[in-house]
């Protein structure tokens, strides 16, 4: 059994008729939260927190970070473990990788990270993701704020100066040097400017010792758009709304705006926003617990597209199921595919290694994956598959329903030990236009791995 309990055949009829409607969370595989998303080269980079299955001490048990990318909005590939507290050779912590965030100056990409409340550190990489190396060998951030010092949140003005926030309970920020490794020491207390936590700047609530506080939380999300400066953060305490400050400077003073997003029922008594514009849209990622069903240590990842008001104000949001309804690009089935390429699951996870990369894992008997809006034009002749046999079994595809009729059926033969990759093929009949495509394993028990797709003319 894998993370997920299996459902019968019929079971599995329905919820895949469903799931298509029903894309939030956006990933199914492993439990995601903290959500960071990241515009670059016309592609979103999402980078998460990861919750492991299984919780040590019944608490956040978090040793990696993950990241997934996305040309449509639908379909999100999954790019395994970009980094991790082992990146830190100098730490002797083993948990605690919680919410990070990841920014691109010349070239070089930054990705700023917790140290389980103990400061903040940055890793770099050529590329988005990674391989990520530690540039210093130390914190970036060390302060006596012990617990607090978490949730970096980071973002570079028009004038170049590039601004770095965190903290819980309060707001902390430094104006990071042109080689983002470094800050200003000229400023604050030793270059650590505190932000005055005050009702007007992120609105007034009764602390749990009675005496007067703001609602502002933790998980600050930092950004520019049109002139304007929001602080998006967690709020209200436990459980957690999403509320929002602005101001029309990077450094402050911040007027509290209100709430984005409120409590819902399948919601986590924690929650993380990030937000950004892609497409000509506007995306609002969150992270709830209903893929866990109710288990507040093992959340996922959700977004929903929203628009913002004539004066830039951000309307409250509804967390839903359904999550994004439209593609903001086909796919193209005749250029290879990854198979972790997916945007809805049921029953599979993903594995990686240095030699195959990502691929889709633990696939049993009536597991399926989802892929949306894929153009295959004027027709498709034949699908190849790159598999690595187990007990073996087949691939069905079908179209736009999980109970549709099958236009091809891929035969994947045993092999004993596994571990060898091949390519497989099928014909493809009567398959053109833009369709949903299902890719419906059967067969008894662990039947294969599964690398990438194509289709051909």
């Amino acid at each position: 059994m894998n993370l997920f309990s299996k459902l019968s055949w019929m079971g599995t009829l329905l919820l895949g008729t469903f799931a298509i409607q029903a894309q939030n969370p956006i990933v199914q595989t492993y439990f995601t939260a903290d959500p960071a998303p990241m515009v670059h080269d016309g592609t979103v980079y999402l980078y998460t927190s990861h919750d492991e299955d299984s919780t040590v001490n019944n608490f956040f048990t978090m040793y990696d970070w993950r990241c997934y990318s996305s040309k449509d909005m639908v379909n999100w590939t999954d790019h395994g473990a970009v980094a991790s507290l082992k990146n830190f050779k100098w730490l002797d912590k083993t948990n605690g990788a919680w919410a990070v965030q990841c920014i691109e100056r010349n070239g070089k990409f930054y990705l700023y990270v917790p140290i389980h409340g103990e400061g903040i550190s940055v890793l770099v990489a050529d590329a988005p993701t990674g391989p990520f190396r530690d540039p210093l060998g130390k914190r970036l951030i060390e302060s006596d704020h012990l617990w607090q010092d978490i949730d970096p949140t980071v973002a570079i003005d028009d004038d170049g100066q590039a601004y770095l926030y965190w903290g819980n309970p309060s707001l902390w920020y430094v104006k990071l040097n042109e080689d983002m490794v470094s800050y200003d020491k000229s400023i604050g207390d030793n270059g650590i400017v505190s932000i005055e936590m005050t009702a007007e700047a992120f609105g007034a609530k009764t602390g749990r010792d009675g005496k007067p506080g703001t609602t502002y939380t933790e998980g600050p999300w930092f950004y520019k758009r049109n002139g304007l400066f929001y602080m998006v953060y967690a709020a209200e305490g436990i459980p957690e709304y999403i509320a929002y400050s602005t101001a029309t400077s990077p450094m402050g003073p911040w007027t509290y705006r209100g709430h984005i997003m409120k409590r819902a029922d399948h919601l986590a008594f924690t929650n993380h926003a990030g937000i950004i514009d892609f497409m000509g849209n506007s995306y609002f990622f969150y992270h709830d617990h209903s893929l866990s069903k109710g288990q507040g240590f093992k959340r996922s990842t959700s977004v929903e597209q929203f628009a913002y008001n004539a004066d830039g104000s951000i309307p409250l949001i509804t967390p839903t199921k359904t999550g994004i309804t439209q593609s903001v690009a086909n796919l193209d089935p005749y250029k290879r595919v990854e198979a972790e390429t997916i945007a809805w699951s049921e029953g599979v996870k993903t594995a990686g290694n240095s030699q195959t990369g990502v691929y889709v894992t633990k696939i049993e008997n009536g597991d399926y994956l989802i892929v949306r809006s894929v153009d295959f034009s004027s027709g498709a002749k034949l699908v190849e598959a790159m598999v690595s046999p187990l007990y073996g079994g087949k691939i069905e595809i079908r179209i736009d329903k999980i109970d549709d009729p099958v236009v091809a059926t891929i035969i994947v033969d045993p092999q004993g030990g596994g571990g060898k990759w091949k390519t497989v093929s099928a014909p493809v009949s009567n398959l053109s236009g833009v369709h949903d495509v299902y890719f419906v394993f059967k067969g008894e028990k662990d039947l294969f791995d599964f690398d990438w797709w194509q289709f051909s003319k």
